[in-house]
């Protein structure tokens, strides 16, 4: 992280944000500027008219450039398309800016490789938020049940009304990368999150589609416990839902609900800075979304065109 302090003398890291859509309106920028530990100091979009606009709610400065805003920043929040966001990220770490990701990281192999490849190679923390992880109480649920033993099976349903058949689509449904990939990879990297570290990796992926987006897959996990996972973004709006449920010598554990998404990526942005002072990887970085993108682009391979 650069020692410069910032332009107004502020020693706290400055932080800027790209992208300009609802994740960003919704969740990125509030929780950027109500960040006690950085400096949100500009955004960058590629729309200039909607940067600007998000620029003036918060009275932060408007990039025309993502290099310049690499170049002023100590940290960047992104809020892109995954394969937007990807050589993006490539180009902020080579900058020495430290990346807070959005999942998926990327949707070729290629270009998640590369993202953790450039963190590493020039010495930059990494964080992707993954919401299941930084929430709460779902955080502190995960971190027990991985330090249990004993697991056999885990079932998990992530299935959001963001396209539904019987309704008005969702804020996200002007997505287009949502649209084509659908809940695969929009949350799978999700139910992902949570079974690899309470079950261990995934070792073995088959993937069989159902109605509308719907992907089922069977997972079998480092530690010989299997899982399956059902991921869609056009469930009906009364079949709408996210659970999560862990079987072992333990017994049976549910996963908790959880709220407050802007405080949750504030505790993302606390984890990339403890990342970026310590120097010590956080397990939710790069090198685990690439992980992540590895998994998905496996069981998409084996779905029907």
């Amino acid at each position: 992280m650069s020692s410069d302090l910032n332009p107004t003398g502020d020693p706290r890291p400055r932080v800027g944000l790209l992208g300009t859509g609802p994740w960003a309106h919704r969740t990125h920028a509030p929780a950027l500027a109500a960040h006690p530990g950085s400096d949100f100091v500009g955004v960058w979009g590629r729309r200039p008219e909607a940067a600007a606009e998000l620029a003036r709610a918060y009275d932060v400065k408007v990039y025309e450039d993502p290099d310049e805003l690499f170049a002023e920043c100590d940290a960047v929040a992104f809020a892109l398309p995954p394969d937007v966001q990807a050589p993006l990220a490539v180009r902020a770490a080579a900058a020495g800016c430290h990346l807070l990701l959005d999942k998926p990281v990327a949707t070729t192999v290629e270009d998640a490789r590369a993202v953790a490849g450039a963190a590493a190679r020039h010495g930059v923390a990494s964080v992707v938020f993954l919401t299941l992880r930084f929430a709460e109480p779902t955080a502190g649920w995960v971190a027990e049940q991985a330090g249990r033993s004993g697991w056999f099976t885990a079932a998990a349903h992530w299935l959001g009304a963001v396209f539904p058949p019987d309704g008005t689509p969702s804020a996200y449904a002007a997505s287009p990368w949502r649209k084509a990939k659908g809940g695969l990879w929009d949350v799978g990297p999700h139910a992902l999150s949570v079974l690899i570290p309470v079950l261990g990796d995934v070792t073995e992926v088959s993937a069989t589609r159902g109605p509308s987006d719907v992907v089922q897959l069977a997972l079998r996990h480092a530690s010989g416990a299997a899982s399956a996972a059902v991921l869609s973004l056009g469930a009906p709006r009364a079949a709408a839902g996210v659970g999560l449920e862990l079987r072992g010598a333990e017994g049976v554990h549910v996963m908790p609900g959880w709220s407050d998404v802007p405080g949750a990526y504030g505790r993302a942005l606390d984890a990339l800075l403890t990342a970026a002072r310590t120097g010590v990887p956080d397990p939710r970085g790069a090198e685990f979304g690439a992980r992540l993108t590895e998994i998905l682009a496996e069981a998409e391979a084996q779905l029907p065109g």
